[in-house]
């Protein structure tokens, strides 16, 4: 993987290093920005936690050919690198819809794989396009007891407005959806080629699929949403009644 590459004419696609620090507060201000305006929540981070991700040379970064920032995301490995999650994914607003989102994932992608390649990359959003580039790099949904069983992992999301419905649930439901790059997959497909067999397609068909899938989101909210407000109240009335 190349640890720099320019993207047009004008963004520049990179590992971030300690030449990046002073980007961090930036950063860290723009995810807390974004998580309110989408109405959901990510992990806070400080910006100390940034630099260090950067120092560890474990986090991508955009930046104009003039050294404007324009976007971030960093990787996070558990249970000892068996799952490598890509996180924190951010774009500044006057670079959204330009591309960036898909060049940083791509970046990200390729870093995992290579500090990692026998691990499973994972994530969760709430996110169509991020969705959507999972999608093109390989990832399927996936259920969340195939995700890492580590608490340290789902404390990410104790920030999240939704954090209530993931514990109420016992880590089974919330709005976010889990998805995931098998590597074996990966292997098994490349094994079949070299044989002269059709590979298994895949079973997830993110265009075909998407509309339904946001349909399906919208009554899920409406689900869980309800369900907690129906807790809320009860919850209320037992606090009255004591």
């Amino acid at each position: 993987m190349k640890n720099t590459e320019v993207v047009g004419s004008k963004f520049i696609v990179q590992t971030a290093n300690e030449n990046h620090l002073h980007f961090a507060e930036t950063i860290c201000a723009e995810m807390e920005e974004s998580a309110k305006k989408r109405g959901t929540g990510i992990a806070k981070r400080s910006p100390v936690y940034i630099m260090e991700k950067m120092v560890e040379g474990k986090a991508i970064i955009a930046t104009t050919d003039t050294g404007e920032w324009v976007g971030f995301c960093y990787i996070e490995t558990w249970e000892h690198g068996k799952f490598v999650a890509n996180s924190g994914l951010i774009v500044h607003p006057d670079f959204r819809n330009s591309g960036m989102a898909k060049a940083i994932k791509q970046k990200a992608f390729e870093l995992s794989r290579q500090k990692y390649p026998d691990a499973k990359i994972i994530g969760i959003t709430t996110s169509l396009p991020v969705m959507k580039i999972n999608s093109d790099l390989g990832y399927e949904p996936v259920t969340f007891s195939e995700l890492p069983a580590d608490d340290a992992f789902w404390k990410g999301c104790a920030s999240c407005v939704n954090y209530d419905v993931l514990t109420r649930t016992g880590r089974k439901h919330c709005l976010c959806t889990g998805m995931m790059y098998n590597p074996e997959d990966k292997k098994k497909e490349e094994v079949a080629v070299t044989a002269g067999v059709e590979p298994e397609k895949h079973s997830w068909d993110f265009l075909k699929e998407s509309s339904l899938y946001e349909r399906w989101m919208r009554i899920k909210q409406r689900i869980l949403l309800r369900r907690e407000e129906r807790t809320r109240k009860k919850n209320a009335g037992t606090l009255l009644v004591h």
